[in-house]
Order: structure tokens, then C-alpha cells, then sequence
């Protein structure tokens, strides 16, 4: 049975830069390390929210700051699944837990269309960001055809309330969504009885 403490400390500490009124780009900046820290071992994630599913990528909520200053969420991609092109509009950081992800770069054209900027992969216990106006256009795939990978977002809000929008590439026709969550439950971070019990 997984242990989620690693989890509930990583909650913490990321909920302790926001108390010491660090910048958004402050906390993102502390905040990555905190991430490769979290994903740099594979032995908290409970099991059920590394489920895949079939038809189409899974965001499983795994926490929500009470204030929704930030959310952090597990996305389990089966073989060979894919994004569209979409955007975020607020900060994020992506950490690898488990297998391979691919993220192609997009920038808006002159023609309001997308061109693809860069290609690149994102390994086991390595951590990537994305801000708005900056690198916020991108389609994300599992870089495995043959199991399922696993990676550990955060975002700077509560990723599956926040309005955005999927894009057509040729013509750069915006569609809104609001993700929702995979699931409707998220880990009990708090109840240490189990640990009590077993003292």
C-alpha cells in the first residue's frame, strides 16, 4: 500500500510559500523543486488515481488549496494518448512520475493559425513549467505506446474551474472548456489514524 505523506508534505510546503507572500513566479520558481522532489520517487501515488482510461486522458484532483491559490493533479495518459492544442491561462508545473510524455510547442501565426515551435519529452523525475504569454500553447501525449505514464501537474488556481480553451491549428478558431476532474474524489491528506493505529 502506497503512503501519501509525501504527498501531504509536499502540500504543505507548497502552501507555506504562498504564506511567505513570495511572487507568482517566485513560488513557481520554489515550487519546481519542491515537485522534483515529489516525483523523484514513485511509491506515494495511490493506485486508484493512476487508473487509465481508454477513451481519453484522466485528470484526477489530488489536492485543492482552500483558497484555490493552486490545485495539484495527477494526469494518466494511456498508450499513444494525446491533447488537443489548448491552452492554460495561469502558471503550471509538470513533474514525470511514471513513463514518458511529449509536449509539442505551439505560437499563433500571423494568419491567426498555430505553427509548431518545438518538440520536446519528459522523463521520469524531471520537472517542466509553463506561463501564460510565454509558453502556454502546447499539446501533450503519452510518448509511450505500450503502457500507461503518469505526470504530477500544479497549477496557480483550481486547474479543473478555470475557463479556457482548446484550439483549432490551421485556423486558430478557439473552442471554451472547463476541464471538471476524472474523478470525484481526492486523497484524505489529513486522517493519520492509520498511522496512530499502527503506533
Amino acid at each position: 500500500m502506497s503512503s501519501i505523506v509525501p504527498l501531504r508534505e509536499f502540500v504543505t510546503r507548497f502552501t507555506a510559500l504562498f504564506e511567505r507572500g513570495l511572487s507568482p513566479s517566485a513560488v513557481q520558481q520554489e515550487g519546481a523543486s519542491l515537485l522534483r522532489t515529489l516525483v523523484s520517487k514513485d511509491d506515494w501515488l495511490p493506485d486508484v488515481f493512476a487508473v487509465p482510461n481508454p477513451e481519453r486522458y484522466s485528470q484526477y484532483l489530488l489536492h485543492c488549496d482552500p483558497l484555490e491559490r493552486f490545485s495539484v493533479v495527477s494526469f494518466v495518459w494511456g498508450p499513444g494518448q494525446t491533447t488537443p492544442l489548448h491552452d492554460h491561462r495561469v502558471w503550471g508545473l509538470i513533474g514525470m512520475l511514471r513513463g514518458r510524455e511529449s509536449e509539442t510547442q505551439f505560437r499563433r501565426n500571423s494568419d491567426g493559425g498555430f505553427e509548431r515551435v518545438d518538440v520536446s519529452f519528459l522523463e521520469e523525475g524531471e520537472v517542466a513549467s509553463l506561463e501564460p504569454d510565454v509558453n502556454d500553447y502546447h499539446v501533450v501525449a503519452n510518448a509511450l505506446e505500450d503502457r500507461a505514464s503518469v505526470s504530477i501537474h500544479v497549477y496557480g488556481g483550481n486547474i479543473g474551474g478555470v475557463s479556457r480553451a482548446v484550439y483549432d491549428i490551421e485556423t486558430g478558431e478557439e473552442r471554451p472548456f472547463i476541464s471538471g476532474y476524472s474523478s470525484g474524489v481526492t486523497p484524505n491528506l489529513w486522517d493519520r489514524s492509520l498511522n496512530a493505529k499502527a503506533a
